[in-house]
């Protein structure tokens, strides 16, 4: 195994089916992630696969500096909150949840048993003309990957495939890996949508391949993210293959823009913050780090 099998995305298109893809392994930056917390399986399983997720959404962005951010949440959950997000390939994100319930729930539990009644929100930030785009579906599928296949659905009518696994040995760490496939109209103008057609191979030629993809292909180390994609569509006519992009965790926490942020509420507001020695304690969830400021360090006008 090489670091180039791990931490990246790889983005591939298929003009002939009108497809693009992507496909996504993370280790040590997953890891990184999981070990700001220590996260019993059924959840981090559940973070290393919105993690994918975010990696595989994220990595579509045109536009540098752009984000996407998948926020999960309920309010009668065994998990409260999930959020993963992606900017410029920096990963990070946070899980939290009931310790006592998950134990009851079994060691497999299914996406509703921790969520229960809950949405998940897509959000797509532009970073040059600073458009947001929004999209909320319901977490009553049985993974994120098919709750990610019915956003593309209903607020763009993009049929995709959306396929995550996740692998953890012990002693090697956490592996997770997806693949993201879509099918794209032929054209803006004049021209149907795919799933207003009466007939669509194209589509169909491709989800027959790509449901041959094992999970444990997806995950396997050794098999470098080219080859899957050689593997699944070596018979087609073209495949292009666009530069990988790298992966890791990026918290993003800065004490320098956390000063700056506390610093722009009032004097009296930021006393109210302090403990009993006179110091505001930001704690940043990601990366469970806890960023002490002492109130003579704001500077008074």
């Amino acid at each position: 195994m090489t670091s180039r099998d791990l931490d990246q995305a790889l983005g591939f298109t298929i003009p002939s089916r009108q497809v693009r893809g992507r496909i996504v392994r993370l280790g040590p930056t997953l890891d990184a992630v999981l070990a700001a917390h220590s996260y019993p399986p059924p959840v981090e399983r559940l973070l290393a696969s919105a993690l994918v997720l975010a990696a595989l959404l994220g990595s579509t962005l045109k536009q540098a500096g752009g984000q996407l951010t998948l926020q999960a949440q309920t309010e009668n959950g065994v998990v409260s909150l999930l959020v993963a997000d992606y900017k410029d390939g920096d990963l990070r994100g946070y899980a939290k949840f009931d310790a006592d319930r998950l134990a009851e729930i079994g060691s497999d539990p299914t996406l509703f048993g921790l969520f229960g009644k809950g949405y998940l929100a897509v959000t797509f930030d532009q970073s040059v003309t600073g458009e947001r785009y929004q999209g909320i579906v319901p977490l009553d599928s049985e993974s994120l990957g098919r709750a990610a296949e019915l956003y593309f659905f209903q607020s763009e009518q993009i049929p995709s495939i959306v396929q995550i696994a996740t692998r953890h040995e012990p002693g090697e760490g956490c592996t997770a890996a997806g693949l993201l496939i879509q099918h794209l109209p032929e054209g803006e103008v004049g021209r149907e949508r795919l799933h207003v057609r009466h007939d669509h191979p194209e589509w169909e030629h491709v989800q027959a391949l790509a449901a041959t993809l094992k999970d444990d292909e997806l995950t396997d180390t050794s098999l470098p993210l080219p080859d899957i994609v050689w593997r699944l569509f070596h018979e087609e006519e073209e495949v292009r293959v666009i530069e990988p992009v790298a992966l890791a965790k990026g918290c993003r926490c800065n004490l320098d823009h956390i000063r700056d942020v506390i610093g722009r509420f009032p004097a009296d507001e930021r006393v109210e913050m302090a403990d009993g020695d006179g110091v505001i304690a930001v704690d940043c969830a990601f990366c469970s780090r806890i960023f002490p400021l002492a109130l003579d360090s704001f500077v008074t006008h």
